[in-house]
């Protein structure tokens, strides 16, 4: 209805944007917020409060003047460079895998100079809730907004309320005094410059906990809690590799490190090897498979490969470019996921042939959605819009002087070392051989040099293309 009539309500819409980008001011109306609380899993204990995930339901008018907003502050950051270089939250062209990518690549490189590495997962309590108006003002007029600006966002904050809805019954509205409303369009902005600063990290136990410490303390100037229960830490030794009796003081608790830790949904496990996330994926595909097996009787084959494709395919895509460069037998129960999820779209028995079913489904087998993935991220940091630590991953090939592969576009490729090196994960896709799949009564000098000279004159443009 709102699409039909559009072209009648737009010039009012307008008006309206306008009048409060010009005078500074957001209507009262725009600053009401309705709480309806959603339990983060339905397993969780509906009766503990803290399980709950409280959404603001805001008008639609108040959500298309912060879509306004927030275009034109990411634009200003942007153009400006305020933005943090390593913050990938609510970024365009910035995402988690993104972000793990880079940080994969960091413990990689430090394990090839037999470098351990120390990974802290810290989590935050009601983030959201805590962010401080004050000192959130006071960052944005540090990044240049002022003015008539720096006014908006000052009505923006104040004079918020909230009412909470539960069992159909509404509360008294309650002022919002400090945090910003969790399922607006500009609060996640605002939170990402609400919280932009660097730490230095540092290798040693007394070294780690004293800016550890640091974080603590700044967390609380700025009214942020974090939360040991869930604060991880992950030791990625090298070689030699080192006790793991490294522990960590936080908040007056002690944080032991572990073999497996969870990173923005990807399990890390303490020699990078990913078996533990394959495994834990690979469970979650199987129970949702078995789910939706039991409901296929009433399924067409189009609704079940919509299904399939949004539950379970999904989740083999998902920061599938870590997996680059392992071994095919530690990604094979992956896609011995996918061919069940063919056979259950077609309603075929289980030791069914799986390729014909893959190609009518237009589905990449998984080690070639993997590559794809991989090569789509290089050909985007060489070309296209990616985020800074990508690009610095990415060396342009040149010549000393004119020759004829000076106009193809190559890359210089990783240098191989001796055996358990490190070789980067965003090239080692590339290799038309793997050199770990190699059995070890062959991994001899001389294939090792036939392996260098293979991926030295491999044609990145033959993908690029």
């Amino acid at each position: 209805m709102l699409q039909t009539i559009s072209p009648d309500l737009l010039p009012f819409i307008t008006t309206v944007i306008n009048g409060s980008l010009t005078s500074g001011h957001i209507p009262t109306a725009f600053k009401k917020a309705r709480v309806v609380p959603i339990l983060k899993k339905p397993a969780l204990d509906p009766s503990d409060i803290s399980n709950y995930r409280a959404v603001s339901l805001l008008s639609f008018l108040s959500k298309i003047l912060e879509r306004v907003v927030c275009n034109q502050l990411s634009d200003y950051l942007m153009q400006n460079n305020l933005h943090d270089p390593n913050q990938s939250g609510f970024k365009a062209a910035h995402s988690t895998e993104t972000a793990l990518l880079a940080v994969t690549e960091k413990l990689q490189a430090a394990r090839s100079a037999k470098l351990s590495s120390v990974l802290i997962l810290l989590d935050l309590s009601a983030a959201f809730d805590t962010v401080n108006h004050k000192t959130l003002l006071s960052t944005l007029r540090s990044l240049g907004i002022c003015g008539t600006a720096w006014e908006w966002f000052a009505s923006y904050l104040d004079g918020c309320s909230y009412q909470v809805t539960w069992n159909g019954l509404t509360s008294a509205p309650r002022r919002l005094s400090t945090g910003v409303l969790q399922g607006s369009v500009l609060s996640p902005l605002l939170f990402s410059l609400y919280t932009s600063l660097s730490w230095q990290n540092t290798m040693a136990s007394a070294r780690i906990s004293a800016c550890l410490a640091d974080i603590s303390s700044w967390m609380t100037a700025h009214q942020l809690k974090l939360n040991p229960s869930k604060t991880e830490l992950l030791i990625i030794p090298g070689d030699p590799s080192p006790a793991q009796d490294l522990a960590i003081s936080l908040s007056n608790s002690m944080i032991s490190p572990s073999a497996t830790a969870h990173n923005l949904g990807v399990t890390m496990d303490n020699q990078l090897s990913f078996s533990s996330h394959v495994t834990n994926v690979t469970r979650s595909c199987r129970f949702l498979l078995y789910n939706i097996r039991r409901i296929r009787p009433f399924l067409s084959t189009q609704a079940t490969q919509v299904l399939v494709q949004s539950l379970v395919i999904s989740r083999l895509d998902y920061c599938n470019s870590l997996l680059a460069g392992l071994p095919l037998n530690t990604i094979r129960p992956l896609q011995m996921i996918q061919n069940a999820a063919a056979r259950l779209v077609f309603n075929l028995p289980k030791f069914s042939h799986t390729t014909p079913l893959l190609r009518s489904l237009h589905w990449r087998p998984v080690a070639a959605r993997i590559r794809f993935k991989t090569l789509m991220l290089a050909y985007k940091a060489k070309n296209g819009p990616a985020p800074s630590y990508l690009k610095a991953l990415i060396t342009p090939r040149t010549a000393p002087r004119s020759l004829r592969y000076t106009s193809t576009a190559r890359l210089v490729p990783p240098s191989l070392r001796e055996k358990g090196r490190y070789t980067s994960r965003l090239f080692s896709v590339l290799a038309p051989r793997w050199w770990n799949e190699l059995p070890l009564g062959i991994r001899t000098a001389e294939s090792l040099s036939v392996f260098k000279r293979q991926l030295k004159t491999y044609i990145f443009l033959k993908y690029l293309n």
